[in-house]
């Protein structure tokens, strides 16, 4: 019986192909893993650059291309006849000599680059690298038969021109090395390329190879595993080498912090993590997020990863606030009342200095996130974020207007969200004590909490799931990213008691490079502050595929750019793209439903939601509508700069946040639309 591990490209080939000839294939595919009389037999290929490459015909008009050593078999593509053989031919297949992971190269390709890059670089007596001698490039796994084309380059174009055509265990210590770097850093990129360790690492052993590649090889022991590698999600299956080790590190001595911008795989790590603890860690676990819709989404997908039923009850998914009401209900008896909308008592509170909107967020960002109980905690407290300097004589008066508006709460028997979470940080931690013991009935602690999009957590938040688990080895795991922001809350982490090893992410795998760059341009790229000390940047930030360019259409009336949305997603289905792989996004209420009214009357239901609901949500294609002036920013949510500069400087950088996150849900098309004058954020 053959030892099959198939590859991340087969699975999308064959989830791309007509339902038929899909059956076909993997009917063909379990009788092959069974070694069975009527599977497919492996045929050589002629001229194949690499001899141990072979085809199975796994359907009419279609091969599966294999690399086959002893009784192992990699099934790595499956195409159409002609393109299968050719697929066959052209590619060769090595093992790293520094890490031991797997290397698919297009040989073909490189050998038509070089008379170019030779005519290219001949006028120039420049060299990329000139400094690097061969020994050390060697040292770092660059295979032998690359260095001659190396040897011929002259600039960093030269090195981007065949990025596409090189394995990334290769790219990414030659572009360390191209953009000046030591053998170190190159060794540090070399690195992010691997799972595992190895001391001893044999280039002619293909299924260990394969076995320190799980982003590009899974094995299936039997048919329920090969089933389960064709048909679930990929990301529950193939993970890129730094989603691998940090979801399955054994043990973080003091809480991580991932960070990494849109598409790098932050939540695929947050679920594995939490599937991680819950085989190997020592108590439940805790998979928390910021709304109700992640927590939905979280748990659908966490039932693909972890299909034993005894395990899955080991993690809990929630959102903070479900957490806190229910922490309040258990220690009161009754469930809580919450107030949803404070703005008439704050409207009721509000003098002639400041308005309602700088009264609530200032309870909100200075006094419930540092949780301050007097008037001369507040005199005394510092006040991060806030532009204005206010007098002990102005503090006292925002501190009457508070004490008004909590005593109001206070008479109707109501309390925000806010408060609810406060007061269940505050209950938690009277009680850690009693946890730990497990004297606290109806409250368990947690061993593990697990935290997703981090960076819109308020630091009342923070408080109760740092009170929600016990200091100690992988106690808290946390995933976000700061540029995707979209609540006004800039917490440090290791200011709440919760100091983080912080890991970074750089390479987005969902995202075309093409959207991915509109997206940083359209963001600002600039640094911005929060979940860990100091700021946090884009550089570096890319994608490893590429796609068409997003487009950007600007329309003479509302009326025209509602008929243009209409006509693009018609032209979108009548492609063959699933409805529920297309999205329409605005940023007001009117025109999501002037939107939705006007598919619906073409016979269109696909999602179409404010910029906010696409938070943790990812399709093929997505359009943004309405990103003129006037409405991308919102005008209704800037603070004027009169009140306070640096808060409208966050306002600003929070509505590019929204536009940022809804743009980078599309991993193949994006389309922009907006009549009249451009949103000021838009690229030009």
């Amino acid at each position: 019986m053959p030892r099959l591990a198939v590859s991340l490209e087969f699975t999308k080939e064959l989830g791309a192909l007509a339902r038929p000839v899909r059956r076909d294939a993997v009917v063909a595919v379990r009788r092959f893993l069974h070694n069975s009389p009527a599977g497919p037999t492996p045929e050589r290929v002629r001229n194949a650059r690499d001899p141990r490459v072979f085809t199975l015909r796994l359907s009419d008009r279609y091969r599966g291309v294999v690399l086959r050593q002893r009784d192992v078999y990699w099934l790595v593509a499956i195409l159409p006849d002609a393109e299968a053989w050719t697929y066959a031919q052209r590619h060769r297949f090595t093992v790293n000599p520094a890490i031991g992971v797997i290397e698919v190269w297009d040989a073909e390709a490189l050998e038509r680059v070089e008379p170019a890059l030779r005519r290219s670089s001949a006028g120039s007596p420049r060299r990329l690298y000139g400094h690097v001698c061969d020994s050390d490039l060697l040292s770092i796994g660059i295979d032998p038969q690359l260095l001659p084309l190396l040897r011929l380059m002259s600039t960093d174009a030269h090195l981007a021109a065949v990025e596409p055509l090189l394995p990334e265990s290769q790219f990414a210590p030659l572009s360390a090395l191209a953009q000046g770097g030591s053998l170190a850093e190159a060794w540090r990129e070399l690195d992010g390329c691997r799972c595992v360790l190895a001391d001893v690492i044999d280039t002619e052993d293909l299924a260990t190879a394969l076995l320190r590649s799980p982003g590009k090889a899974a094995f299936a022991a039997d048919r329920i595993e090969l089933d389960r590698i064709l048909t679930v999600p990929d990301w529950c299956t193939f993970l890129y080498p730094p989603q691998h080790t940090y979801s399955n590190w054994e043990n973080y001595e003091q809480p991580a912090l991932i960070t990494g911008g849109a598409g790098t795989g932050k939540t695929i790590i947050a679920l594995h993590r939490a599937a991680h603890l819950a085989r190997h860690g020592t108590g439940p676990v805790l998979l928390a997020t910021f709304s109700q819709v992640l927590v939905n989404e979280l748990a659908t997908k966490l039932d693909m990863i972890i299909d034993d039923e005894v395990l899955r009850k080991r993690v809990e998914v929630t959102n903070v606030d479900r957490l806190a009401y229910r922490i309040v209900a258990e220690h009161e008896g009754r469930p809580p009342k919450v107030v949803g909308d404070v703005a008439k008592l704050w409207q009721e509170a509000a003098g002639s200095r400041f308005g309602a909107a700088f009264l609530l967020r200032e309870w909100e960002q200075v006094i419930l996130s540092q949780n301050l109980r007097s008037l001369e905690e507040y005199l005394a407290a510092e006040r991060p974020g806030r532009g204005t300097q206010l007098s002990p004589e102005i503090k006292s008066n925002v501190w009457r207007a508070v004490e008004h508006v909590e005593g109001q709460l206070r008479a109707s028997g109501r309390r925000t969200l806010l408060q609810l979470v406060s007061e269940a940080a505050d209950l938690l931690g009277q009680a850690t004590g009693d946890m730990l013991g497990d004297q606290a009935p109806g409250r368990e602690p947690y061993k593990h909490v697990v935290v997703d999009e981090a960076q819109d957590l308020h630091p009342a938040q923070w408080r109760l799931l740092r009170a929600a688990v016990p200091p100690g080895p992988n106690d808290l795991f946390v995933v976000g990213d700061p540029h995707q922001r979209m609540f006004d809350t800039r917490a440090a982490l290791a200011g709440m008691g919760i100091p983080v090893r912080r890991f970074h992410l750089k390479i987005s795998h969902r995202l075309p490079h093409e959207i991915l760059s509109f997206g940083v341009r359209l963001r600002g790229g600039g640094p911005v502050d929060g979940l860990a000390e100091g700021v946090s940047e884009m550089y570096g930030y890319r994608s490893l595929q590429h796609g068409p360019r997003p487009m950007v259409r600007n329309y003479v009336s509302p009326e025209a750019e509602i008929a243009g949305l209409v006509a693009h997603v018609t032209d979108w289905l009548a492609d063959g793209v699933p409805p529920n792989q297309v999205a329409v996004a605005a940023r007001t209420v009117e025109l999501v439903r002037t939107a939705r009214a006007a598919l619906r009357a073409a016979g269109i239901e696909v999602k179409v939601t404010m910029l906010h609901g696409m938070k943790g949500l990812e399709f093929r294609r997505v359009a943004v509508i309405g990103v003129a002036d006037g409405i991308v920013p919102a005008p209704e949510q800037l603070t004027p700069a009169s009140e306070d500069p640096t808060a409208r400087a966050h306002d600003l950088q929070r509505e590019r946040g929204l536009l940022y996150v809804a743009c980078t849900r599309a991993n193949e098309l994006l389309y922009v639309s907006y009549s009249g004058r451009a949103s000021p954020f838009l690229p030009t």
